[in-house]
């Protein structure tokens, strides 16, 4: 009886865990897609209202495009500014375990701190930029203000705040490609280029696969930097699909159409992940 019962309590925290924190909270969602609801008041059955709603509603279209924008800027920039460190990184340097640390030290600050002072940075009048930017002889830039720039300005801090994760991640890959092949290429007479496009990219492109998806996952979740820096705006042009669930759900009490445009976007991330890996994956 007791090597029957072990196993059942070996594994009953992790099914406890998912019952109450995985398993309820999805369908309680999903049931909440169909009913009215302000938290204070009980619920109201309202049929398929929120999504009606949801396909009229051309912020939370704006929102997603938004984000969208954030993630075709953010992604490349990445991956290129991440593979390029963690190549340099790789090389015999000196006070590289230092160089390593400082890079991924972003990663462990508390992103809120990271936002308030890059928005700092970003100011138009008092901030760091632009007073380089006078001083040079240059004008001030609204890197906040403007909303062509609001969203790229954006993507740029974000880079910089996860970057060490992926120089991370990039250097284990980088590690595990044999050296054998970097010699025979060096017997060929390959120059730098043709070992890093010929060896290099095809071995670690696993890696650069994960890398997508967590950046991608990673982007489609972007919330505190406009919450904190531009609060969505101007016009709207920061205004990402998490910020907008949340004042939805938060500042209106629209619980309900805040699960539904939750559980849309999930299904959006899930097809875009589909896609990627559909693309970018390759067989070594």
């Amino acid at each position: 009886m007791k090597r029957k019962i072990t196993p059942y309590l070996i594994v009953s925290p992790y099914i406890i865990h998912f019952i109450i924190f995985i398993a309820f909270p999805v369908i309680f969602s999903i049931i909440l897609t169909f009913h009215k609801w302000n938290i204070i008041s009980p619920m109201e059955y309202s049929g398929f209202n929120n999504y009606i709603q949801l396909f009229q509603d051309k912020l939370f279209l704006k929102s997603v495009l938004n984000t969208l924008v954030f993630l075709v800027i953010h992604i490349p920039l990445q991956i290129v500014v991440a593979l390029f460190l963690a190549e340099v990184l790789n090389q015999k340097l000196r006070l590289r375990g230092f160089f390593r640390a400082a890079f991924f030290l972003p990663v462990v600050v508390s992103g809120v701190v990271v936002t308030i002072l890059w928005q700092q940075l970003y100011g138009f009048d008092t901030g760091l930029l632009n007073r380089i930017l006078v001083f040079l002889g240059f004008g001030k830039v609204g890197w906040l203000v403007n909303p062509k720039l609001a969203m790229p300005s954006i993507a740029i801090m974000a880079t910089w705040k996860n970057v060490g994760l992926y120089i991370v991640l990039f250097l284990v890959g980088l590690q595990t490609v044999p050296k054998y092949y970097y010699e025979a290429a060096d017997l060929e007479g390959a120059s730098h280029w043709q070992k890093f496009t010929k060896i290099t990219l095809p071995m670690i492109n696993p890696t650069i696969f994960m890398v997508v998806i967590l950046s991608t996952i990673g982007g489609f979740s972007l919330f505190i930097e406009p919450y904190i820096m531009t609060g969505g705006g101007p016009l709207n042009s920061t205004l990402s699909a998490v910020l907008y669930i949340y004042k939805q759900g938060f500042f209106y009490y629209h619980m309900g159409y805040s699960a539904t445009l939750g559980l849309f976007f999930a299904i959006i991330i899930v097809g875009v992940v589909i896609v990627q890996k559909k693309f970018i994956e390759r067989e070594v």
